[in-house]
C-alpha cells in the first residue's frame, strides 16, 4: 500500500491527465458504467459533518472512497473548511492499494470538471473570467479554467482585500496574470463566472452578466446560495448527476432541489455534463441563453483523480509502505 501525503499528491496531479480522467468518469456516470451511491454524512452537532463517498468507474478501472469533513466555521479562524482522505482499492480483489491526502484532489477534480463545463458550454468568444472566492477551490478554478479558454482578463473577486491580493500573487507564481477587485466589479460583464464561496445569500444574478454567460457554482454550504433563483430558472442547468444534485442536503443542492419541489424547474430539463460530453444531450439551447453548471461533488471524480495520482506514483516510485512494528 502506498501512503501519499499532500505534498506528494500535489506533485503527482497532472492537470491535463486529470481533466481527461474526469471527462471519462463523467461519461461513465451518465452512461451507466459507474457506481456512485448517495453520499452519507454524520452530522457533528451544528458545527460540521463527516461524509463518506465511495465510487467505481468501469472505464478507469478504479474503486475508491473518500472521507470528507466540512466545517464552515473554520473559515473564520483560517483553517480549511474541507479536509479529506482517499482510499484506493484494487477492483479485482479489493486489496487496499493506496491511502492519500484528499484536500488537493477535492479542489483539483472539482476545478477539472468545471473546466470541462466551460469547454463544452461557454461561448467561444468568452474573454473575461471572474473567480469569486479566495480559498483552494478559487485558486484551482483559476488555474484549470484558464487552461481551456484563452481569456483576456481574469478577475479575482472577494470580500477580504488581503486574501484577494494573496491569491493574485499565488496565481502569478503559476504564470497567470489576474487582478483583484470587489465581487460586484468582478462580475460586471464577465463571460464566465466561477463561484467558489461559502456565501449564504446569492452573489450571481441576471443583472450585469452578458447574454450567453456561463456560470459555475461549486459552493457547498447547507443553507448557502451562490446563484439567484431568477438566473437558475432562466438558464440551461447542467450538473454532474441529476439524481444526486436534486436530492436533499447532504447529498444534493438545496437551491436546485427546492426549485424542483416548488415547480419552478422540471427535473427533465437538468442536463448531466457527461451527457453533453458524449453527445447524448445538447448543452446550450440557444446562443444567448445563460448556462449554469452546479457542482455538488460526486465520488467518481475523486476516484478518477486518485487513479491519476496512483498511476503517477507507481511510475515514479513515490509513496511507501509503513515499516513493520518491532517485536
Amino acid at each position: 500500500m502506498r501512503l501519499l501525503d499532500g505534498t506528494a499528491v500535489r506533485a503527482l496531479l497532472d492537470p491535463d491527465a486529470l481533466v481527461e480522467a474526469v471527462a471519462t468518469a463523467l461519461v461513465d456516470l451518465s452512461t451507466g458504467r459507474a457506481c456512485v451511491p448517495p453520499r452519507v454524512a454524520a452530522q457533528v452537532g451544528e458545527i460540521g459533518l463527516l461524509a463518506a463517498m465511495p465510487a467505481y468507474s468501469q472505464t478507469l478501472d478504479v474503486v475508491a472512497a473518500k472521507l470528507l469533513t466540512v466545517y464552515p466555521g473554520n473559515a473564520a479562524v483560517d483553517r480549511p473548511t474541507h479536509q479529506a482522505v482517499i482510499a484506493v482499492f484494487a477492483p479485482e480483489d479489493g486489496t487496499l492499494r493506496a491511502l492519500m491526502d484528499g484536500d488537493q484532489v477535492t479542489a483539483d477534480r472539482t476545478a477539472a470538471a468545471s473546466a470541462l463545463s466551460v469547454r463544452a458550454l461557454a461561448r467561444p468568444d468568452a474573454r473575461v473570467l471572474a473567480v469569486l472566492g479566495t480559498g483552494p477551490q478559487a485558486q484551482a478554478h483559476a488555474r484549470y479554467v484558464a487552461r481551456v479558454q484563452p481569456f483576456e482578463e481574469i478577475r479575482i473577486g472577494g470580500r477580504d482585500p488581503h486574501k484577494v491580493a494573496a491569491l493574485v500573487d499565488d496565481l502569478a507564481g503559476h504564470g497567470l496574470a489576474a487582478r483583484g477587485c470587489a465581487i460586484d466589479e468582478a462580475l460586471r460583464d464577465a463571460d464566465v463566472v466561477c463561484a467558489a464561496t461559502s456565501t449564504l445569500r446569492p452573489l450571481v444574478g441576471v443583472d450585469g452578466l452578458p447574454d450567453g454567460a456561463h456560470v459555475v457554482s461549486v459552493g457547498y454550504v447547507p443553507e448557502g446560495r451562490e446563484v439567484d433563483a431568477a438566473l437558475l430558472t432562466r438558464a440551461q442547468l447542467v450538473v454532474e448527476h441529476r439524481a444526486t444534485t436534486l436530492a436533499p442536503f447532504p447529498v444534493g443542492s438545496n437551491d436546485l432541489a427546492e426549485l424542483v419541489e416548488r415547480g419552478k424547474i422540471h427535473p427533465d430539463v437538468v442536463v448531466e455534463l457527461g451527457e453533453v460530453l458524449c453527445g447524448l444531450r445538447p448543452g446550450r439551447a440557444w446562443e444567448d441563453q445563460p448556462t449554469v453548471y452546479k457542482s455538488v461533488g460526486v465520488g467518481v471524480l475523486d476516484a478518477a483523480a486518485a487513479a491519476v495520482v496512483l498511476a503517477a506514483a507507481e511510475r515514479k516510485g513515490v509513496g511507501h509502505e509503513p515499516a513493520p512494528e518491532g517485536p
